[in-house]
């Protein structure tokens, strides 16, 4: 990772957080209500949900340049999504761990070899919530089959990753992650940072 430049540094005050109400708690996020003093000296709430799992994407790229997608009905919005593999993983565990096994549980496959590629942060403004993604190649079959939790119905495809691109930018692909993930991996391969042979297949 290149070293970060100078014009990146901090400017001004940081928030000073006061007295916190905890208004609602599950196994996976926190929602609390903050009394807090802005940047600018001036008095503010703030709503903040915190999230007790780092987000993980991993985009399985196989070595004919295809990609293995997962669609499944989401909640929140209450539409159906096509997204690269996705899940949690707690805080305090490898998150190399956590993007292994998600790809084995929601696809099936694993990977000779990983590239950690991303990391981010999801919506700054109300949550604390971070993501790392990784690279996955190298795929194979793993032992036993694909399945979710409980409350997941999730459906698989494999298709060519220009096409993939291709309809993320359309907007047919809304995940963020996903979006972000394809992107990384058409920059790597512009820049030469993936092996030539799968540069020619993703791209061609």
């Amino acid at each position: 990772m290149s070293q970060k430049p100078d014009w990146l540094r901090p400017h001004g005050s940081p928030w000073t957080r006061g007295a916190e109400q905890m208004v609602y708690d599950n196994p996976w996020i926190r929602v609390s209500h903050h009394e807090a003093v802005a940047p600018t000296g001036r008095p503010a709430q703030y709503g903040l949900v915190s999230f007790k799992n780092l987000a993980i994407a991993v985009l399985p790229l196989h070595d004919d340049g295809t990609v293995t997608l997962v669609g499944q009905n989401r909640f929140a919005l209450a539409g159906y999504s096509w997204e690269l593999p996705e899940g949690g993983s707690p805080i305090g565990e490898d998150p190399l761990e956590g993007a292994k096994r998600e790809l084995a549980e929601e696809t099936g496959l694993q990977a000779r070899e990983w590239r950690k590629v991303l990391q981010v942060q999801l919506s700054n403004s109300v949550t604390d919530e971070r993501a790392v993604g990784y690279l996955a190649l190298g795929l194979s079959d793993a032992v036993g089959r694909a399945q979710g939790d409980d409350t997941e119905e999730l459906a698989l495809v494999r298709a060519p990753y220009r096409e993939v691109l291709d309809a993320a930018l359309a907007g047919h692909m809304e995940d963020m992650l996903t979006v972000a993930m394809l992107l990384r991996a058409y920059h790597m391969a512009r820049e030469g940072a993936l092996p030539d042979a799968l540069t020619r297949a993703m791209l061609s």
